[in-house]
Parts: structure tokens; C-alpha cells; sequence
């Protein structure tokens, strides 16, 4: 599956891209102004909710969940001691709950106002006064990352991809080559989503792409626009079919799938992420040579202009 809609500048899903913004800009707080919150470590999740109206725009942003793994430390109100004397001298439950108020505190006032700065003014205005903030709803959040999580399998391959909207296949992406489907018909799937989505096509887009094991070339290709396509969605499909080359192979050789491009998908999602390009040390230790490969490649918008040629836009 493929999505693209117009919530945003990069075609994602307005919940999403703000969930992702809003953990890289508490990354950049800890990597680049570390004083600013100083207890934060690397483990944390977000979740927005958004409100819409009738006509699927978005209105406000109704609910916020932040969790971020912290170390144990002193709350200033409790006084310049050790962690395990304010314990001592207030009780557990005091000290933990000043660390708590501290932390939400600080993300209601730090975090949430570099985020709001991050954005463009349309989509920082649905920031009204009456959000709900969750800041680590389940309490101290000290133990994260594989310590805290084990058995994880495949990365979550919601948050990798649309954050709920579209649909999924259900296999996850990290961990396997490009020959395998799973992972680049996702991605050339979104790349036609993205672009169609660009050049007019539609206001929402869904691509289905379906495979039989053994068979290059798929042996369907579905469409939803959810009612907002230019022409019906059968045409659209049959379209995609003659613009794009959906064989595995061709996808790997036109976004370059076997060069070590992966890495930066570990974190912040595979899809709505800038293209870019970059040199990489490649081949076997002792004879490496660099290597300009492009990252991101199915995020280009390269397909627009041959698109609106096809459809007459």
C-alpha cells in the first residue's frame, strides 16, 4: 500500500508529522541544548490527536501524549540534594511526582512552543489553549529502550508508515532486502501516491499494489481516492499501470534499493521525509570506495509532470 493526502507540504498525514516533529525536536533539545532539559534520554513516544471537520480539514489539535524516558533527579523545589536523600527526606511518591511536574512542565513550555515555531503559521494555528497534554502517562519512565522492551520484532510498522491512515500490508520493513516486496512496492507505492496526489490527481490517495509469488509483474492495482479523484478511481489505476513499472527489479534499480541507504529510516518513519543525496563508504573492508547514493528517493516528485501529461491537468 501507498498513501499520499494533502494535510501537509510533504503529502502525510497531519497526526503523524506532527507526532515524528515533535520527538525530533526533543532529540535536538537533548543532542544541541541539553540545559534546557537536561534529565532527557534517548527512549520517547508521541501521539497527537487531531480534531477534523466534515470536509476531512483539519480544526485543532485535540489530545497530545508525550513519553520520554528521563533520569532520576531532584525536582528544584525539593533543594540542591542527592536523588536518594530527597527520597529519604520526602518519600518516594513526593519526589517522583515533583520529577513529573517538572518534566510536563517543561514540555508544555519548551517542548510544545519549538514545536509550534517548527511549523508553518496554518498548522501552528491548531494549537488552541484547550488542547489535553499526557506528558509519560504511566509514570517514571527511567528504563527504556531494549532494557525496557525486549522481543521487538520488525520495528511497528504503523508509526514507519502512515500512523493509521491508508492501510498497511502487514509486513514490516526493516530487517529486509529489496527483493522482497514487503518493502519496495511500499515504496513505490507511496512515490505514486505522492505524485499523483501532487499533480492534481486527487486530494487523498490509496494504492494497492497486489504480487504473486513468482510473477514480476503485479496482478492488481487498486485505487481510493475517498471520493476526491478527477476521474474515477478504475481509470486512475489503469493509468498508474501504463506510467509505472511496478516489476520488484525495476523498483530497485529506479530508487537505487541495494545501496546502504537504510539506516536513517531506523528513526522517524520511511515516508514524508526529504530526499537528499550523500556520499558513502561502500564495498568490502580494505577496499571501499565513496559513493554518491540517494536517499529517500521514492519521496521525489519526479512523476508530476509525466502524470498531468497523462490525465491532461
Amino acid at each position: 500500500f501507498g498513501y499520499a493526502c494533502r494535510d501537509t507540504e510533504d503529502y502525510m498525514p497531519l497526526p503523524l508529522y506532527l507526532s515524528q516533529t515533535a520527538l525530533q525536536v526533543l532529540a535536538d533539545i537533548r543532542h544541541n541544548t541539553p540545559e534546557l532539559m537536561p534529565y532527557l534520554r534517548p527512549d520517547s513516544k508521541s501521539q497527537f490527536t487531531i480534531e477534523y471537520d466534515e470536509s476531512h480539514h483539519p480544526v485543532r489539535v485535540h489530545t497530545i501524549v508525550i513519553s520520554t524516558q528521563h533520569d532520576d533527579f531532584v525536582a528544584e523545589e525539593l533543594g540542591n540534594i542527592s536523588y536518594s536523600e530527597a527520597v529519604r527526606q520526602f518519600g518516594q511518591d513526593k519526589v517522583d511526582q515533583a520529577m513529573h511536574d517538572k518534566i510536563e512542565a517543561d514540555v508544555r513550555n519548551i517542548l510544545l512552543p519549538k514545536l509550534k515555531s517548527a511549523l508553518n503559521p496554518q498548522t501552528a494555528a491548531l494549537f488552541k489553549d484547550d488542547f489535553i497534554l499526557h506528558v509519560n502517562p504511566t509514570g517514571k519512565f527511567v528504563i527504556g529502550g531494549p532494557a525496557g522492551d525486549t522481543g521487538l520484532t520488525g520495528r511497528k510498522i504503523i508509526v514507519d508508515t502512515y500512523g493509521g491512515k491508508g492501510a498497511h500490508g502487514g509486513g514490516a520493513f526493516s530487517g529486509k532486502d529489496p527483493s522482497k516486496v514487503d518493502r519496495s512496492a511500499a515504496y513505490a507505492a507511496r512515490h505514486i501516491a505522492k505524485n499523483m496526489v501532487a499533480a492534481g490527481v486527487a486530494q487523498e490517495m490509496l494504492v494497492q499494489v497486489a504480487y504473486a509469488i513468482g510473477v514480476a509483474r503485479p496482478v492488481s492495482i487498486f485505487v481510493d481516492t475517498y471520493g476526491t479523484g478527477t476521474v474515477p478511481d478504475a481509470q486512475i489505476a489503469r493509468k498508474i499501470e501504463e506510467l509505472f513499472d511496478l516489476r520488484p527489479a525495476a523498483i530497485i534499480r529506479k530508487f537505487e534499493l541495494k545501496n546502504p541507504i537504510y539506516e536513517p529510516t531506523a528513526a522517524y518513519g520511511h515516508f514524508g521525509r526529504k530526499p537528499y543525496t550523500k556520499s558513502v563508504k561502500v564495498g568490502k573492508p580494505g577496499h571501499q570506495t565513496d559513493k554518491i547514493v540517494q536517499f529517500f528517493g521514492w519521496e521525489k516528485l519526479d512523476a508530476v509532470d509525466s502524470i498531468k501529461k497523462a490525465f491532461g491537468l
